[in-house]
């Protein structure tokens, strides 16, 4: 943490008389940079030199094909390359695309002249910062786990030590508190998904935590799918039992049933997208009061070089506050959203409706 706090303080030193000089800083625009996604990954910038991992782009064309070369191609949208531009704010405005359907980042085909071809469709399937980082995740998973999984084998009665001593409380924690907590005697079964589910999670909330990384878990595509593998699980669960109570609930007047099985039908899909919205918001949250307090840094430095000097120990001292609470609020969603996973798998194998008190305390 001390490294931190001296990296804050020399980026503040360097940067802040640089782009106190800078006219048009739009905080807006930085903020959004950073918890998109994108075909490059841009660390930092240093005098106006920015320090940029160009990332491979792979589009498909129907009846045309694969086109593969690198995002430093489009010279960060500046120009078309090969019949595709990156779009930007300048291009958008350029040709009255509509901003809510044509997203800043994003690829689409042009004419030889540079105008959009919006008649050819192309499919994105570039890898890019989000997903090079999920990469870098899973295999620091497969690192740790092989790791300490042959340490094991080799020494199956030794004590802990190492990153066993690190791993070991947290996989009986999520066994023990989530896994036969919520699932009894099918927890076994399930323990693997919920173990992976939870590591992938935290790693890259702490991954994300590092200056220039991407922001993995606040992408709404990527708590969907999560969500979309937990509703997997939940069919592949239910018994007949879970499906009449939700097609046909027992025990109630029959003009109660009418009232009952769309709300159930509804309970059903808001199950997975309550997963979704809760750590995609909750994760998301953190990272815009951080990079929003440290770009007051630049608004008053706009202002004042002496204004922007000045609040500079104001903002990092509440960004390193914030920062530490980012560290718990990672284990805390990561730890939540398994829970709940846990729940909504062991309702489809009961009734559905057992656990009903337990869904309220934990959410």
């Amino acid at each position: 943490m001390a490294r931190f706090v001296v990296s804050c303080l020399l980026f503040v030193g360097f940067v802040v008389p640089v782009r106190a000089e800078e006219a048009g800083f739009r905080p807006d625009k930085v903020i959004l940079e950073h918890i998109s996604d994108a075909h490059d990954w841009h660390f930092f910038t240093i005098n106006n030199h920015p320090v940029i991992w160009h990332l491979p782009v792979i589009l498909y064309v129907p009846k045309q094909g694969f086109t593969v070369f690198s995002s430093a191609k489009f010279e960060e949208g500046r120009v078309p390359h090969d019949g595709f531009q990156l779009l930007t704010e300048e291009y958008i405005e350029k040709y009255h695309l509509d901003p809510q359907k044509f997203l800043e980042g994003h690829i689409i085909a042009v004419h030889p002249d540079g105008s959009p071809n919006l008649d050819k469709p192309v499919y994105d399937l570039s890898l890019t910062r989000n997903v090079i980082q999920m990469m870098v995740a899973a295999l620091l998973m497969i690192f740790l786990f092989t790791r300490v999984a042959r340490r094991y084998q080799e020494a199956p009665h030794r004590a802990p030590h190492g990153w066993q001593n690190a791993i070991e409380p947290i996989v009986l924690f999520i066994r023990d508190d989530v896994a036969r907590a919520f699932l009894g005697e099918k927890a076994e079964k399930y323990l693997p998904y919920l173990l992976t589910v939870f590591f992938f999670i935290w790693i890259n909330a702490l991954l994300g935590l590092i200056p220039g990384s991407a922001n993995v878990p606040g992408n709404i595509a990527f708590t969907g799918v999560l969500a979309l593998i937990t509703l997997f699980f939940i069919v592949i669960s239910s018994t007949r039992q879970y499906w009449g109570h939700i097609l046909w609930p027992p025990d109630v007047p029959l003009f109660v049933k009418f009232i009952l099985i769309p709300v159930e039908i509804l309970s059903f899909f808001t199950k997975p997208f309550a997963l979704m919205i809760r750590l995609f918001a909750n994760m998301l949250a953190g990272h815009l009061i951080i990079i929003s307090i440290l770009s007051l840094i630049f608004i008053f430095g706009g202002l004042a070089v002496a204004a922007g000097w000045g609040f500079s120990i104001v903002s990092v001292a509440f960004t390193v506050f914030m920062y530490l609470v980012e560290l718990l609020v990672g284990f805390i969603q990561a730890y939540i959203f398994t829970s709940l996973s846990a729940l909504f798998i062991s309702q489809a194998f009961e009734t559905g409706h057992h656990h009903g008190s337990e869904e309220e305390t934990v959410i």
